[in-house]
């Protein structure tokens, strides 16, 4: 199911300047590999967001190759920090090469292995969470997310209207995930969420 209509994506994406060049090859890349990043319209608003919040420290629990990270670097400026998390060693080593290229490793740090288990060894409140990893896990991210984000920060999290798979009858364990996700967001007395339904659907709360 397409989430938004072929011709307001095409309308849309047509609207966006160029990006860098870095950016361009990361396009490019998860284009040749049929790769899943969140691409350029999620990827402007998650600049956005964290321009709009003066986010300094970031965290991400799934990092891929550092597209979305990409996005966040250049809004936090020199000063900020992003930790990204992946469990594919080869995705972390393309990231830094993006990274260096751009001028920006210094933002950086990246943890290898499982995203909720590496996310522990990080300290004190971030003002950005982003959680883009298996979305049977999307509850426990939750979990684990709250009391790590500060009063007025932001939590994000991609996928959450699953290409439509979020209506079938019998939804397999990846889209029950999601749909758990979504209820307990709506529902908390600590969050306030939007559901936006652009590419896959990007959830945006913000705690209380």
């Amino acid at each position: 199911m397409d989430i938004l209509d072929p011709k307001i994506q095409e309308y849309l994406t047509g609207m966006i300047p160029d990006r860098d060049s870095v950016l361009d090859e990361m396009e490019r890349f998860a284009a040749s590999n049929n790769f899943p990043i969140v691409g350029p319209l999620v990827g402007r608003m998650l600049f956005l967001l964290a321009k709009s919040i003066g986010a300094r420290r970031i965290l991400e629990l799934g990092s891929g190759y550092g597209y979305s990270a990409y996005w966040f670097a250049k809004a936090i400026g020199k000063d900020g920090e992003i930790i990204c998390t992946e469990d594919r060693q080869e995705l972390v080593d393309a990231a830094r090469k993006y990274f260096s290229r751009a001028r920006m490793s210094q933002r950086i740090t990246y943890l290898v292995g499982d995203a909720l288990s590496v996310a522990e060894k990080t300290n004190g409140l971030f003002d950005i969470i982003f959680i883009d990893i298996h979305k049977r896990f999307y509850p426990q991210a939750l979990r684990k997310a709250m009391p790590r984000l500060r009063t007025g920060g932001l939590l994000i999290a991609d996928n959450v209207l699953w290409s439509g798979r979020i209506f079938e009858a019998h939804p397999d364990v990846e889209t029950a995930g999601i749909l758990t996700y979504n209820r307990l967001i709506h529902s908390s007395r600590e969050l306030f969420t939007t559901i936006i339904p652009l590419r896959d659907g990007i959830s945006v709360s913000v705690k209380m």
